[in-house]
């Protein structure tokens, strides 16, 4: 019943609007040779196995492969990266550019910043292309990276210093400040690095020492399970966590998203719109397109807008495209039909389910499907371990013992404890809900716990409920996801109040708490709706009932 396989893909859109089947498959391992997204399950079942050896390193053993293919003529002309300002400005590498300058940013890590194999990097940039040589750069000096969102308040960035133990961080203007004013409380940090043409004190300018490094580097020899990667990742009930990843989890498991889900190959300009700061920017605009060598195209579109989404698909030769679910049900919203999008084949959504209606509507204007992905191993357990009969609602896990799949994320890092809590017997529990048909679908139900998922941000209810709380007018407070037509879900605040402020206008004090939960933590956190009420629905231990509020919200839809 356990697979050996870490992604599957959803192929099919259902008529159910929470709910999506998803279909078995199977890692592959060989990243430089395309296989047609056509083949059945049955035959890439029977055909590849996943393999994985002792060392790999994605940036030697994957880019500068694609560098020899390139300069033996074998590939397409397509560059490596080609990125756009929307203002005229362009830049375009090849994988043999994409090389030499990553070397040269390594040796900045190395060199100037004197950072070891294992040393924890955070990095917060905007889609700019410093953001792709800082990942390659830290495969190739066997650095940790650890990426974060713009978004982030001083508080946010604090708490991920301290926690990661980072040595060195990455960012520009607009972040600086925000880092000078918790610094001094980070023990640990040694570097501060700034894409910048300017200077500030205190920090080494990024451009001028890549501009004087050499481009000889000697890429580190990584273990497949070595640590790569960290994101910080939300929970319901304390700070964000640290979920570690391997040089094999992202850099071998996302053949299959390349090859079966984006149907990529080395002909392909692929564009992602993911915020840097999330690890869906990694999955698809670094591994899964390099493995396929495909061209990444990034647009710098500081905020988003669907009209130069429009504009980008019908000027630039694009022929596969990705946006979560709230993108499209604003795209559906325009006239579409006043645009041409000559090139593009293939449209992919992840991160949270898409209405049907929204994918029946992109196809009647642009003729193309949505294909779905949802990425974990599957199997379906009951509370007791035990795997359930096709039919039966359980927790979709992943079978861990006696061996764990090495495209799993490794650990929490530095929390053993927390690590340990996600396993149930022989299973790593996904914190997900689904059925499995009699046929071997799987068919996605929905989280098993509190986050709320709005937009593709995922957002804790403890950080917006301890956010409130520091506010004088706040007793308590429940955070639950609230149905959006246009973000699928938004936070929703059940709010207890202060004696002081019961009597005072409520739209006034919404705002009030609006505004401040937008400045002490990440302002997409902040909750869109808010109820003022005398008390909160607990158990007989005190703890609130989250669900029972939720459930209320989601029956008025």
């Amino acid at each position: 019943m356990a697979l050996a396989a870490v992604h599957f893909l959803l192929k099919i859109p259902s008529a159910m609007s929470l709910r999506a089947p998803l279909r078995r498959s199977l890692q592959l391992c060989s990243p430089c040779y395309p296989v047609h997204a056509s083949l059945s399950y049955e035959a890439i079942q029977h055909q590849y196995r996943p393999e994985v050896p002792e060392y790999f390193n994605f940036a030697r053993d994957v880019l500068d492969r694609w560098t020899e293919v390139e300069k033996e003529g074998k590939k397409s002309k397509n560059p490596a990266l080609w990125w756009v300002d929307g203002a005229g400005e362009e830049v375009r590498w090849s994988f043999e550019e994409l090389g030499v300058l990553s070397r040269k940013v390594a040796n900045v890590l190395s060199d100037a910043c004197s950072l070891q194999q294992g040393d924890r990097v955070i990095l917060i940039l905007p889609r700019i292309p410093e953001w792709w040589l800082v990942n390659v750069a830290c495969m190739r000096t066997g650095t940790v990276l650890i990426p974060g969102t713009q978004q982030l308040t001083a508080k946010d960035i604090l708490h991920r210093l301290q926690k990661s133990k980072a040595k060195c961080i990455i960012t520009d203007d607009s972040v600086a400040p925000a880092v000078d004013s918790v610094g001094a409380e980070c023990q640990s940090l040694k570097f501060k690095l700034l894409v910048s043409q300017g200077h500030r004190e205190g920090w080494l300018n990024f451009k001028d020492l890549l501009k004087n490094a050499p481009s000889d580097h000697q890429c580190v020899t990584t273990k497949c399970q070595d640590p790569m990667a960290i994101y910080f990742t939300s929970g319901t009930t304390g700070s964000p966590k640290m979920a570690e990843h391997s040089h094999s989890s992202y850099g071998i498991g996302l053949t299959v998203s390349g090859r079966y889900w984006l149907d990529l190959t080395s002909s392909d300009i692929f564009w992602n719109t993911s915020d840097t700061g999330w690890a869906k920017a990694a999955w698809s605009s670094i591994f899964s397109s390099w493995i396929q060598g495909a061209c990444v195209f990034v647009h710098k579109m500081p905020q988003f807008n669907p009209s130069v989404v429009f504009e980008s698909l019908s000027r630039f030769p694009i022929t596969v495209f990705c946006s979560p679910p709230t993108a499209y049900r604003m795209f559906v919203q325009h006239k579409l039909s006043s645009y041409m999008f000559k090139s593009l084949r293939r449209c992919v959504s992840a991160g949270e389910p898409i209405n049907p209606e929204v994918m029946q509507e992109w196809k009647a204007q642009t003729g193309l499907d949505i294909y779905e992905g949802y990425g974990q191993t599957e199997t379906i357990i009951d509370e007791n371990s035990n795997i359930l009969p096709p039919g039966k609602e359980g927790d979709i896990a992943i079978r861990v013992k006696p061996t764990r799949s090495p495209f799993l994320f490794t650990c929490y890092a530095d929390d053993p404890e927390k690590t340990e809590a996600t396993i149930r017997g022989d299973f790593y529990v996904t914190g997900d809900r689904g059925i499995m048909d009699e046929e071997g679908y799987f068919w996605f139900v929905g989280r098993a716990d509190d986050v709320i998922n709005s937009a593709g941000y995922r957002i804790g209810p403890f950080e917006v409920e301890s956010a409130l709380v520091e506010h004088p007018a706040v007793v308590e407070s429940a955070v639950v996801s609230s149905p959006d037509p246009i973000r699928g879900e938004v936070v929703k605040a059940f709010v207890v109040l202060t004696s002081d402020y019961a009597s005072h206008d409520p739209e006034k004090v919404m705002k009030e708490l609006q505004d401040h939960v937008k400045k002490v933590t990440a302002p997409y956190k902040y909750p869109r709706k808010m109820e003022f009420v005398q008390q909160l629905p607990k158990t007989v231990s005190g703890k609130i009932r989250r669900n029972e509020l939720r459930q209320k919200e989601w029956r008025k839809a």
